[in-house]
């Protein structure tokens, strides 16, 4: 039963605004506590907005929310997983963004949808993290925790040799603009845009997809999600780019990278009568004839 829940935006655009405005009226209406966090807190008036708690950062001193719901597109989903990685609290999204694969909850639905999640009609999907655990630290702001890709890229216009290792195990030399570590999350990210394979959410697979490869036979794997992936990088500068979701670092081609599937798990809500299937088939447009 939901009793008290967290909404996170980062956007003050109108369409997102609209959303956080109908949620806390439809929490407020079922008697459901409401804290509100902005990434960049902005003055924004309205009578919902006086019956609400405001917060920056998500994070919580004492009482746990029983649902974080993130409002925007699934960037702003992938910032949330980061605040309320190791909490165990079910994220939903509601998508004010474009695609949506990660926030499916139409700002169409909102009423309905909270009707929903107040009568537990939902499930919740545990989705697998990868974490880069050389160099330790990468990113001293925040972890290097990744829902969708880890990926290492040329930083220049020069292609770059990646050698991966699976443990010890050679598994390939890559030459190729670079490499992408996905998620069965990821998998219809930027894996996709690389004709990569998609996985359900709930897969702990993990797949590496190349960026245009010099080798043309060169294609994407699927690994089991168990072991270490070792990257030793070679190129004619000096440095490649490496990158965790949305935030990246240059680093010295004498750097190693090791990537391997965190022991954390984040989990996401997905309403009754909805699957990944059918949002597949809605975003991606499978089935649909446009001869006619």
């Amino acid at each position: 039963m939901l009793e008290r829940v967290a909404i996170y935006f980062k956007d003050n655009n109108a369409k997102t605004l609209d959303s956080v405005n109908r949620l806390i009226d439809e929490f407020h209406k079922r008697g459901i506590k409401i804290r509100i966090h902005q990434k960049i807190i902005t003055p924004v008036t309205g009578p919902v907005w006086k019956i609400v708690e405001k917060a920056g950062k998500l994070s919580f001193s004492k009482e746990l929310p029983n649902l974080v719901l993130s409002v925007g597109g699934d960037g702003t989903f992938l910032e949330t997983v980061l605040n309320v990685k190791d909490m165990g609290i079910p994220i939903a999204g509601v998508n004010t963004g474009r695609m949506g694969f990660l926030a499916n909850i139409s700002a169409d639905e909102i009423g309905k949808s909270i009707d929903m999640l107040c009568n537990n009609e939902y499930e919740t999907i545990e989705r697998c993290l990868l974490e880069i655990s050389r160099p330790s630290g990468l990113f001293k702001e925040s972890s290097s925790l990744a829902l969708n890709e880890i990926t290492i890229q040329k930083a220049d216009m020069s292609m770059i040799t990646i050698n991966v290792f699976l443990d010890e195990t050679h598994l390939n030399t890559y030459w190729a603009d670079g490499l992408i570590v996905s998620t069965a999350t990821g998998s219809t990210a930027y894996n996709l845009s690389v004709g990569g394979p998609i996985l359900s959410p709930e897969d702990e697979s993990i797949i590496i997809s190349p960026i245009a490869p010099h080798n043309l036979t060169i294609r994407p794997i699927i690994l089991s999600g168990k072991g270490i992936i070792r990257m030793i990088i070679e190129g004619r500068s000096s440095e490649y780019l490496a990158t965790c979701d949305f935030r990246s670092k240059k680093l010295p081609f004498s750097e190693e990278v090791h990537i391997k599937r965190s022991g954390v798990k984040i989990k996401t809500v997905m309403l009754n009568g909805r699957d990944f299937y059918s949002t597949l088939r809605s975003k991606l447009m499978w089935g649909a004839d446009f001869r006619n």
